[in-house]
This record gives structure tokens, C-alpha cells and sequence, in this order.
């Protein structure tokens, strides 16, 4: 059996034999490895905020020895993957100029790489200069809040270069995109618009295999809408892509958890990592990386103890 959702309707379970080959294809077939990962067990994202103003950890890492020094201590902990980001995408957040932005990640990026640190990066940014500059210096992914949609060169940009992609819903600019978000159905609406994005990619020449889709748990979503979208997770499979899942210390654990302060949202951010997982999230971006890699390896080692009892 597996999930249906239709939009206007409640989500139900149907037999597998009730959906075409092609979509049964879609849903089920192992996913390609990713960056050079297999993707036959959870992947960790460890996130390098290079800002001074990120809503977790703003300004710790803002000087390259200390960002080069926590990338170390990420990998260190079990990253498979380092998200670093010079623009800071939190509610209320004021756009960084260009300039500003590659001042930021580039010398990093380049410093890591000249160490010979080969674990994948990622550039976290809406920009294709950013982005191009990144890549230039090593970054593997582009990890876009906009879904390649902020700079119209970003999708060339990815199809010219080879570099892998992570398409991300988000409603609104992050300077506004908290202020009364509202839809007539969240997991429907979030799912259009990623199959739509997917789509525009493969046209450019992106095959499924480098492409990542993320929900955006938390960028123009009330709590309300971020559980609907984690308990839905698993209909994001239908895109035939590897789904990350975003949860890290995000405002509405705090708000459910009792924790007003990110740092103290640890807990909360791995329950629901766990609860992604179960939908069968491929990647977890998270700050968190020592704690969220031991909850994965006891979570993988129970379920696949389930099915070998």
C-alpha cells in the first residue's frame, strides 16, 4: 500500500497495482548516488552559516579560521556533505549583495579544498555569480531557497556546469515570507510547484539524478503547515528525486518544544529528522551533526532489524 493524496482530498491508502508502471517506477526505484554518495542509507548535511546574522548561530563562524576550522569539525562529527551559506535566508532576513556574499563563502570553500578536504560542498545561495564563484572554487551542489527562480541564470548556470541541485519551495521573499502564509492545500500546492521546478530542469538538460527536492519546512509555512508537510513527506517521492528535509533548529520546534532559543532546539530537530526518515528522506540538513548521525545509525540499525525479524 502506499499514500495518495489528491488535492481537496484526505490523503488514503491505495494498492501499489492501482498506479502505472511509470509511477510505481518513480516511487520505488533505488535513487542514483548523489555527489558520489550512495544513497542507500540517511545522508547528513552539516550547515556552515558564514554570516553574522543566521537566526542559529549568526557571526561564530564569520571569520574563514573559524569557518574553515567548524567545516573540519562537522566532517569530523560525520557530515557527508557541508552547506555553506553567506546570505542568510531567516524570516525578516535583508538581501546580501553579490560582492558581499562570495567575499564570504569563496575563501573557505577555496581554503578547504587546498587542505584536501574532498567531502562534497554545497553553496547555499540564490545567485548565479555566488553560485558560479562557488564552483569555481569547489562547491559540488547548488542549494537554492528559490528553486533556481531568484536569477534567471542560475538554471543555465546548472545545466552548463554539471554541478548537482537542491530545488527548494519557499512562499515569499524571506524578508516577508512569515507574515500570515496561507494555502488551500499545503502538501498539494508544495508539490506542484516542486514538480513544476523538477520539470524546468530536466528541459535544460539536469537529469533526475542531480536533483534534490526540499518542501522548505519553515520559509513562508506556519507550524501547521510544517507537520503537514513532514507527515506528507513521502509523497515527494513521486518526483523520481531525492528528498532532503530541512528541519534544524527551525522556529516552530521552539514554538511546539518549549524552546525559544535555536541552541536549545537540538531535541525537537531530531525528533523530527526522525520522523522524516521514516517518510524515507534521502539527506538531513542539520546543525546538529553528532547527535542527528548517532539517532540515524540507531534508527536505520532498528529498522533494519524489523525487517531481518
Amino acid at each position: 500500500m502506499v499514500a495518495e493524496h489528491r488535492p481537496g482530498h484526505p490523503v488514503r491508502l491505495v494498492p501499489v497495482s492501482e498506479l502505472g508502471a511509470p509511477v510505481r517506477a518513480r516511487l520505488s526505484a533505488p535513487r542514483a548516488p548523489l555527489l558520489g554518495l550512495s544513497l542507500d542509507r540517511p545522508r547528513i548535511m552539516g550547515v556552515l552559516n558564514v554570516t553574522p546574522d543566521s537566526f542559529s548561530d549568526g557571526g561564530r563562524f564569520l571569520a574563514r579560521a573559524d569557518a574553515v576550522a567548524r567545516a573540519r569539525a562537522l566532517i569530523a562529527a560525520g557530515a557527508d556533505i557541508l552547506d555553506i551559506g553567506g546570505e542568510s535566508t531567516r524570516p525578516g532576513a535583508e538581501t546580501v549583495s553579490v560582492a558581499d556574499e562570495i567575499a564570504r563563502v569563496v575563501p573557505v570553500i577555496e581554503a578547504l579544498r587546498e587542505e584536501g578536504i574532498a567531502a562534497p560542498i554545497s553553496i547555499d545561495t540564490r545567485k548565479a555569480e555566488v553560485a558560479r564563484a562557488a564552483i569555481t572554487a569547489g562547491a559540488d551542489l547548488l542549494n537554492d531557497v528559490s528553486a533556481l527562480e531568484y536569477d534567471p541564470a542560475s538554471l543555465d548556470l546548472v545545466a552548463g556546469t554539471g554541478v548537482s541541485v537542491c530545488l527548494m519551495h519557499a512562499k515569499g521573499d524571506p524578508r516577508t515570507m512569515q507574515e500570515a502564509p496561507a494555502y488551500d492545500d499545503v502538501l498539494a500546492e508544495v508539490h506542484a510547484y516542486l514538480a513544476a521546478r523538477v520539470e524546468a530542469c530536466l528541459a535544460a538538460g539536469v537529469p533526475r539524478a542531480r536533483i534534490l527536492v526540499d518542501p522548505g519546512i519553515g520559509f513562508g509555512k506556519t507550524a501547521a503547515h510544517n507537520l503537514a508537510l513532514i507527515d506528507g513527506l513521502a509523497a515527494f517521492h513521486d518526483l523520481g528525486c531525492a528528498v532532503l528535509l530541512g528541519v534544524s533548529r527551525k522556529r516552530f520546534i521552539g514554538a511546539i518544544g518549549h524552546a525559544p532559543s535555536p541552541a536549545d532546539r537540538m531535541p525537537g530537530s531530531i525528533a523530527a529528522a526522525l520522523q522524516g526518515l521514516r517518510r524515507g528522506a534521502q539527506v538531513l540538513r542539520v546543525h546538529d551533526v553528532a547527535e542527528t548521525r548517532q539517532a540515524a545509525l540507531l534508527w536505520t540499525a532498528i529498522e533494519e532489524g524489523g525487517a531481518g525479524g
